[in-house]
């Protein structure tokens, strides 16, 4: 009897596998879609309800964030005026001048990896690693829907 059981049971598990993994998919998305929606609310509480920060880590950890934003601010105009640049032009874009952009692009990526290395190294002495792993994780996920939506909307060089 309990075989007869633990075998319907198998089959459920079986037959009920790819409803859950498509639902966990779905749920992916609409986090993602939740996120985007929480930072262009306001970014700082999201961050602060995630982390959960006592007022001693809290002291520590505002001002890297601080800072940490305000090096991503200037990697996303350095950004922002290589899409305009390639926006504006209406005329074909030269070798040279293609290379001058891609230059300007990795220049930014460079740069926003180096705040991040910084970011995490200070992270790591001001808060509990689990706390600063988590902030990193988080806005890991924000960059990368940012980036997508950057993407989408970035013209390929003709």
């Amino acid at each position: 009897m309990r075989s007869k059981l633990a075998a319907v049971l198998l089959m459920a598990v079986v037959i009920a596998a790819p409803a859950v993994m498509a639902q966990d998919n779905v749920s992916g998305v609409t986090d993602m879609q939740a996120l985007r929606a929480s930072v262009k609310a306001d970014k700082r509480a999201l961050v602060a309800s995630t982390l959960g920060l006592t007022a001693a880590e809290a002291k520590k950890f505002w001002p890297l964030y601080d800072d940490y934003q305000r090096s991503l601010d200037a990697t996303n105009r350095q950004r922002t005026l290589v899409a305009e640049d390639l926006l504006e032009l209406t005329k074909p874009l030269s070798d040279l001048y293609a290379r001058t952009l891609a230059s300007e692009l990795i220049a930014a990526d460079e740069a926003e990896l180096k705040a991040r290395r910084k970011l995490q190294n200070a992270l790591m002495r001001a808060l509990p690693p689990k706390k600063a792993a988590r902030y990193l994780q988080l806005e890991s996920k924000i960059r990368a829907y940012q980036a997508y939506d950057i993407a989408a909307a970035f013209p390929l060089v003709r």
